[in-house]
């Protein structure tokens, strides 16, 4: 697998990242540290789960995301935890949101200041 890091290219083994206190772990191992300001991460390959400090912009997730800004992402196969906003096409979790959720599909319960989903278990606001 590869990460990409501002633009500063790394192999790697593992499929789960966090982007925590300026470093970027990937399946418990520091690829970088010393990172402040916007980080830009891209992964290449299938990405298990994502937790990062911030908001987080990804595609397909195939497990869990849980951020401490908004998140906006295509689909999630798991759970979204933000303290922001959420965006998504699909989530196949539960989500639990600081903002706004918008969404085509939402496999199980939302908490959110507000929702627009086309398909959602529960709500509460």
């Amino acid at each position: 697998m590869k990460i990409v890091i501002n633009s500063q290219e790394f192999d790697v083994v593992g499929s789960s990242i966090v982007s925590k206190g300026g470093q970027i772990i990937v399946d418990g191992n520091v690829v970088v540290g010393g990172l402040s300001g916007t980080v830009k991460i891209e992964w290449k390959g299938e990405l298990a789960s994502l937790r990062a400090d911030g908001a987080v912009n990804c595609e397909d997730v195939h497990g869990n995301v849980d951020a401490g800004g908004s998140v906006t992402c295509q689909k999630v196969t798991g759970s979204v935890d933000a303290g922001g906003s959420v965006t998504c096409e699909n989530i196949g979790g539960n989500v639990d949101a600081g903002g706004p959720v918008s969404c085509g599909s939402i496999g199980g319960n939302v908490d959110a200041a507000s929702v627009q989903c086309a398909n959602v278990g529960s709500v509460k606001m």
